[in-house]
């Protein structure tokens, strides 16, 4: 019995100086819009197990119209949120203070798309017609083109009438607007598998028209990044997301259906994810460069800056942001 009782303590006390298994740190990201291949990086980053190899248990949040990451990560819904520019430097003069801590999309894949029996052929044909635009934050590179054609955006036969546009291309279809905007590889991909044309189509690009601005992002706050402990969780978080991304972008198909799998609501398409996972590579892959995907160019940087202080007599931003961006995340996690 005394051997029993013996055996049952040291084995009581080995059970007890067994090392516990550490709890992943959770994270939050915010994205700017729904599941879908715009943002397959972080999603394949999940299901490939990235995160949890860094010790992360991710929330990958989903957008949507009414959903704007820079008010999310105000109120503290979330760690890192991701954004264009314009919107999150906006909000950042408006008393958020949001950061860059890497630069995703190296491309824009802004454009304005219209019906070629609208008469349009270049940029000098939109004065006195109707052209969509989204709000919500997406409008500032819209509104700093017109400034620099010289068009007023209310209306009238010098201006342009500008229609709040909705998510979706339904103004283009039933001619409600001679153009709308479009994205690369989004709604240019939903005209045509509408049944519209190339060949019936116009599509004027941010990036030939000078007045592109860098799009998804990834931002956090000065807060966070004045905190050691968030600095290291951003930078894991960073890490594994690139990987992701780069996984993405060598595995098109496969991220494909990861996203599908990830899309709760089925409203998304095997077809349209496939043209938008191509797209979106081109955007990603203009980046990588000699530093790697992720990397904030600080003269692209300079350039998007350049484009919002000039959007006419109401620029987007008023001032030179300061610390408004930081390689600090991207020093930490290595590079590549």
């Amino acid at each position: 019995m005394k051997k029993m009782l013996l055996a049952a303590a040291a084995a009581i006390g080995l059970g007890m100086a067994a090392p516990a298994a550490q709890a992943a740190d959770p994270f939050t990201i915010q994205l700017k819009w729904v599941a879908d291949a715009q943002f397959a990086g972080y999603y394949v980053a999940a299901a490939k197990g990235y995160y949890k190899d860094a010790g992360l248990d991710v929330t990958i949040k989903a957008g949507g119209p009414d959903i704007a990451p820079e008010q999310v990560i105000a109120a503290g819904g979330a760690d890192a949120i991701v954004d264009w520019m314009p919107a999150a430097l906006a909000a950042r003069e408006k008393g958020v203070k949001l950061v860059n801590i890497a630069q995703v999309f190296q491309r824009s894949g802004l454009e304005l798309t219209c019906r070629k029996d609208s008469g349009i052929r270049t940029p000098k044909d939109f004065k006195g017609k109707t052209l969509g635009v989204w709000f919500a934050g997406n409008e500032y590179p819209f509104l700093a083109w017109m400034a620099k054609l010289g068009y007023k955006t209310t209306g009238g036969p010098d201006g342009v009438t500008v229609l709040k546009q909705g998510f979706n291309v339904d103004p283009l279809l039933q001619k409600q607007a001679a153009c709308i905007s479009t994205m690369t590889y989004n709604e240019y991909w939903q005209l045509i598998e509408a049944g519209m044309k190339p060949a019936q189509l116009i599509v004027f690009k941010y990036e030939d028209e000078g007045v592109a601005t860098l799009e998804d992002g990834l931002y956090t706050t000065d807060a966070k990044l004045a905190d050691p402990a968030e600095v290291d969780r951003l930078a894991r978080f960073t890490k594994a997301s690139m990987q992701g991304w780069k996984y993405a972008l060598e595995h098109e198909a496969e991220a494909v259906k990861i996203v599908l799998a990830a899309d709760t609501t089925g409203a998304q398409t095997a077809v349209h994810q496939k043209h938008m996972m191509s797209e979106v590579a081109k955007l990603v892959e203009a980046g990588k460069g000699s530093h790697g995907i992720g990397y904030l160019d600080p003269a692209a940087y300079e350039r998007t800056v350049k484009v919002l202080l000039s959007s006419g007599s109401e620029p987007v931003i008023t001032r030179q942001p300061e610390g408004a961006w930081t390689h600090a995340i991207w020093d930490k996690m290595g590079g590549k």
